[in-house]
């Protein structure tokens, strides 16, 4: 433990330290033998007393330099042009003559010691405090809100004998404020000057406004008496000057006035009322004959010091012309009230015209919608008969193959194709113009199924007519309608074979384009002019050199529609005699994300028997008869049946479950080809595979189906599709009954 403790003043710690020494020599004298303690005891007294000695030395050097600094700071302060006062913990520490003879009366109370508020309250009180801008105690106040170091806050003061001072406070750290006083004497007499040669100038330019404005001008006294006036007054009225020098009455003026004729008596009858108004709202106007031909306007405006302002203006010019404009307004008036009566009558007569062509257009538009409405409504009820008559044809084909009366059916087969297609463009144009939401169904489409089913739809129709369709097949997924889009590829395809020469060739192949593809049908045809390009989706349009009985020109105008509603790009390339490329343009999906609506089986490799139980439900008698031919002649034992009660009759009666369903959507009433598939699994207990054959094309059939594990077809089905799908149906649901049958 230290016998000194080093947070002692410097003094004390002197003191003790000689204590401490003079103890150790009086130990040391007593002692007969100087030990190796005592001596080692009495060197470390002796060091500690030369490191005191060094100390009190600093000591001594510190407190002297302290007092030349606080001397030096005291001739400063004494030399500044400023006075100057510096506040530590809020009280007065040090400050400068010129601060404490600022205020004699109270100069010899500003000690130190003495805090800013008792400072403040000597200000105020002192009677040498002329006046401040701002009262004192909100200075104090403001000063005391700005704590933080750096703020300043300033007051003029006005002292004796037209001196002022700006006393500023600014806080140099949180304990110390200091006040500085400036003069800005010299600043303010300046200002002062300034501004009183500014108001001399403001003065003569105001004159030499008031003596050259167009309007007269005069001022009159509360009394009514002139005060001054501009040349421009005098000249209106006609007076001499010396009716308008200052302190002349106004009565005097009127009175000159009416003695020429200058002003009529009911001008001068309204004066009193004029004073009435002008006292309430302050200004009044008013519009007076002056002389014989003369007209004024008269402004009059109340003074400060309720005197008042008279302007005058000769609108005597004004006023004629407004009178001969007026007269001029009355006369085309008169005219355009005669105009406005015949236009009158034309715009009725244009009404009731309009009128008339309103009623006729509302009439065809209805009549379109209704066309429009009964294409729609009746789809499912044209589409029957010509499945059924497919059906039936395809039957026939194959029952006359070897006989006298194929070419007859083959002809009869045409004749039905085109009938066939007409009634498909003229449905999906109604389909298409209709504002039903659930005409396209924008999904992920595979191009490759789409484009082998063109392909296997097409290609005996090229083979006849000895023209070469090639097809490369494109693995990109798109984003667009599966029924329209397939129906719009069919129709390019079918323009391309149909007016393209045996011997020529037609291609359908993609091009892909960044983040989008082009699906092109390119043909070797009679071509198209440019002027048709513009017109051949028009519907029952056809180019110029097509030859007669090739078409009714419908094909190109449902691939417009569908593209238009889809939002794929349209184009045609073509050069008459050369060929033709139609391009459609879509954005491409990413297959990682895509989940494209499966097409199913589209090459028709089937060649054997269907060796099979079919059970066909159809509510449509020659529908159910057709589809009950064609499968038998291909080998199939069919159970035909119209509804889903009867078909579950069939089934007990048979006492297995068929090997595949045929069912329409909609059978009669409620009932449908779905419920009856879910009926026959689970009366059988068996996942029969099954096909939906529909002329609904909407997207809540599709996904019904789809939820159902049914593939679905429209009608009319394409048979070139339908019996390679039956077979893949069949061979799928047998390879899975062989896998049960090896896990078990």
């Amino acid at each position: 433990m230290s016998l000194i403790d080093p947070d002692d003043p410097p003094l004390v710690q002197v003191e003790k330290q000689a204590k401490i020494i003079d103890a150790l020599i009086r130990r040391a004298s007593r002692q007969k033998d100087v030990g190796p303690s005592a001596y080692r005891a009495f060197q470390s007294a002796i060091d500690l007393q030369q490191k005191v000695a060094a100390q009190t030395i600093e000591l001594e050097s510190a407190r002297s330099e302290r007092e030349r600094t606080r001397k030096t700071l005291a001739e400063a302060l004494a030399s500044m042009e400023e006075g100057l006062a510096l506040f530590s913990d809020g009280a007065l520490n040090i400050c400068n003559d010129l601060f404490i003879g600022l205020l004699p009366d109270v100069s010899d109370r500003i000690v130190p010691g003495l805090t800013l508020e008792q400072y403040f309250q000597l200000m105020a009180g002192s009677k040498y405090l002329v006046s401040t801008d701002r009262k004192l105690s909100k200075f104090s106040r403001a000063l005391e809100s700005r704590q933080a170091a750096g703020a300043v806050v300033s007051v003029i003061v006005e002292v004796p004998r037209d001196r002022w001072y700006q006393l500023s406070a600014q806080r140099t750290s949180h304990e110390n404020t200091v006040l500085l006083l400036t003069e800005i004497t010299a600043l303010v007499r300046h200002n002062r000057r300034e501004k009183e040669h500014l108001i001399d100038r403001q003065s003569d330019y105001l004159q030499a406004v008031f003596q050259n404005m167009t309007a007269g001008v005069c001022t009159f006294s509360a009394a009514g008496e002139v005060r001054m006036h501009n040349g421009r007054f005098r000249d209106i009225l006609g007076v001499p000057l010396a009716m308008v020098q200052p302190g002349t009455p106004l009565q005097d003026l009127l009175d000159f006035m009416r003695t020429r004729g200058l002003i009529d008596d009911a001008a001068l009858a309204r004066k009193d009322a004029w004073r009435a108004e002008l006292a309430r709202k302050g200004a009044l106007t008013a519009r007076v004959s002056h002389g014989v031909d003369r007209v004024l306007d008269v402004q009059i405006n109340a003074l400060p010091d309720d005197g008042f302002i008279v302007e005058l203006k000769d609108v005597t010019l004004e006023t004629r012309s407004t009178e001969i404009l007026e007269n001029r307004v009355a006369e085309r008036t008169a005219e355009l009230t005669r105009a406005n009566a015949s236009l009158t009558k034309q715009y009725e007569e244009k009404a009731r015209v309009e009128e008339e062509l309103r009623v006729a257009k509302e009439r065809a538009e209805a009549a379109v919608s209704s066309k429009t409405r009964f294409l729609a409504a009746a789809s499912h009820d044209l589409l029957q008969p010509i499945n059924a008559a497919k059906l039936l044809i395809s039957s026939l084909q194959e029952t006359t193959r070897e006989t006298r009366f194929r070419p007859l059916v083959e002809r009869l087969q045409g004749a039905f194709s085109s009938a066939e297609y007409l009634l498909h463009s003229l449905l999906d144009i109604s389909r298409l113009e209709s504002a039903d939401p659930d005409t396209v169904t924008v999904t992920d489409v595979s191009l490759e199924g789409l484009m082998r089913g063109v392909r296997a739809d097409q290609a005996l129709v090229a083979a006849q007519k000895d023209v070469r369709l090639d097809v490369v097949p494109c693995s990109l997924v798109v984003r667009s309608d599966p029924v329209y889009l397939l129906r719009s590829i069919q129709n390019l395809v079918v323009n391309a074979i149909q007016y393209t020469d045996p011997g020529g060739r037609v291609l359908l192949g993609c091009r892909r384009r960044g983040a989008r593809v082009a699906l092109e049908v390119w043909d070797t045809g009679i071509g198209i002019s440019a002027k048709d390009q513009l017109r051949i989706f028009d519907e029952f349009t056809r180019a110029e050199n097509v030859p007669i009985g090739s078409g009714v020109g419908l094909g190109l105008s449902v691939v417009d529609r569908a593209c238009r509603l889809l939002d794929h790009d349209l184009t045609v390339r073509s050069k008459p005699g050369t060929g033709s490329v139609f391009s459609i343009e879509m954005d491409v999906v990413d297959r990682t994300l895509a989940n494209p609506v499966p097409f199913g089986p589209v090459e028709d490799t089937f060649d054997g028997a269907l060796d099979c139980i079919a059970l066909v439900i159809e509510n449509d008698a020659d529908v159910l008869y057709g589809a009950t031919q064609w499968l038998e002649l291909r080998g199939a034992s069919v159970l035909p049946a119209r509804s889903t009660a009867e078909a579950l009759t069939h089934v007990a009666d048979l006492g297995m479950p068929p090997d595949i369903i045929l069912a329409d959507y909609q059978l009669d009433g409620t009932d449908t080809g779905v419920q009856a598939t879910q009926d026959i699994r689970a009366a059988t207990e068996s996942h029969v595979p099954a096909i939906l054959i529909t002329a609904d094309r909407s997207e809540s059939v599709r996904r019904r189906g789809m939820l159902n594990d049914m593939s679905v077809l429209t009608k009319p089905a394409e048979l070139s599709r339908l019996l390679p799908l039956i077979d893949w149906k069949l061979r799928s649901a047998r390879s899975d009954a062989d896998t049960d049958k090896s896990r078990r």
